[in-house]
């Protein structure tokens, strides 16, 4: 991918399992204010997702929504498309007249899910809700009363409702009462925060492990004690390291065998990683995103020459206040972090901070923030791609 990057967007069922994924992207040939430079853009991601990278790389198993233009849609562009994999996303700014809808009627009767984006009554788009398969709603555009009122008026029409911009659990709640059956936005990644909770007996035996592991001054006999004491955490360490992410020749069988492979500086990180999955009851995916942020801040860190293992460490803490439920600050407290960590998680400062930013900028896809050092930005692109592979593997090793 020379000139473009992608970005995409968690869409949760009502039981916040991942439904699908909506691609966005950006290029530098392109401008997608403009309708035909959207247009190309639209083209362009299909051959970058499709034809290079490969779909199952960038949404897994899930469906993927595309946004399409008028010309898009004049043009039949999804047709290129497998149709059991792609939603059709129509955008607001589509010009509705007799050749979109008959087009956009044709490729529902193929079998294509339509969705239509950013929607409102009018005249001019009544007719595509007879045949729309999701509507999807900006409840930030349109406030709560609003979007009240248009899931009133919908309840008669066989579509699906997908809530975007949804901020917080308590805006997923309502939505969800009101028979919202997706949800899109980043109250997935922010903490449920209860007045008074208290941290269960077994998050507390996991904290234990995380001060015991990143303790600066922790020997690898401490390591090795810690998992051979532990049944569990022994069976998982073995099922990582003979797992197809290590492709050995011979299969390890003892822990102190597993341990000395690995090193201290991975061993560590394994321990991080499976001792936070343990924390929470959270959906798959706010672990899935922890490994992302924490990957692609080490990603950065390499790029920019720095070889410090306290990037990835930055990374997977910054959804700690997510998988607890309580505030950030208050969760790293119960950690012996150096001062240079705590700071970048919670203030972006340092060049571990300006990584952090950088992902989260990413993952937010606000593009004027996504930048770092003097790597260039299909670049960090790349480095996106390569941490979502990398969480995708570590998830299948720890279940």
């Amino acid at each position: 991918m020379a000139d473009i990057i992608v970005g995409r967007q968690q869409i949760f069922d009502q039981k916040l399992n991942i439904y699908a994924y909506e691609l966005f992207f950006r290029g530098n040939d392109f401008d997608l204010n403009h309708k035909d430079g959207a247009t190309q853009a639209t083209n362009q991601v299909i051959t970058d997702t499709i034809l290079e990278l490969g779909l199952n790389t960038i949404v897994g198993p899930h469906k993927a929504f595309i946004n399409f233009t008028t010309q898009n849609i004049l043009d039949k562009t999804p047709l290129r498309l497998p149709k059991d994999r792609i939603v059709v996303e129509v955008l607001e700014n589509v010009e509705i007249d007799i050749s979109i809808v008959a087009n956009l009627k044709e490729l529902s009767n193929l079998g294509y899910i339509i969705a239509l984006d950013d929607f409102v009554f009018s005249d001019a788009w009544t007719p595509l809700v007879e045949f729309a398969d999701i509507i999807k709603l900006d409840i930030l555009e349109m406030g709560e009363s609003k979007t009240r009122e248009l899931i009133t008026r919908l309840k008669s029409y066989k579509v699906k409702l997908l809530a975007e911009k949804v901020e917080t659990y308590s805006e997923y709640q309502y939505l969800l009462e009101l028979g919202c059956d997706y949800f899109q936005g980043f109250f997935f990644n922010k903490p449920n925060l209860v007045s008074g909770k208290r941290i269960s007996v077994n998050q507390t035996a996991a904290i234990q492990l995380l001060n015991t592991v990143n303790n600066p001054d922790v020997e690898f006999e401490d390591l090795t004690r810690i998992i051979s004491l532990d049944v569990g955490l022994s069976y998982k360490l073995l099922h990582y390291i003979n797992s197809a992410f290590f492709a050995l020749p011979n299969k390890v069988s003892s822990i102190s065998h597993a341990i000395s492979y690995l090193g201290l500086i991975e061993i560590k990180r394994w321990i991080n990683i499976l001792t936070l999955a343990s924390l929470s009851e959270k959906p798959e995916a706010v672990m899935q995103n922890a490994l992302i942020r924490g990957r692609m801040c080490e990603e950065l860190a390499y790029l920019s020459g720095n070889k410090s293992d306290k990037f990835f460490l930055i990374g997977i803490l910054s959804n700690l206040d997510s998988l607890l439920d309580i505030p950030l600050d208050e969760a790293l407290s119960q950690l012996p972090l150096a001062d240079d960590i705590v700071s970048a998680i919670l203030h972006k400062e340092g060049l571990g901070g300006e990584a952090l930013n950088c992902v989260i900028s990413y993952e937010r896809w606000d593009i004027s923030f996504i930048s770092f050092s003097n790597v260039d930005q299909s670049i960090i692109g790349d480095a996106y791609i390569k941490s979502i592979n990398w969480a995708k593997d570590i998830m299948g090793t720890i279940k």
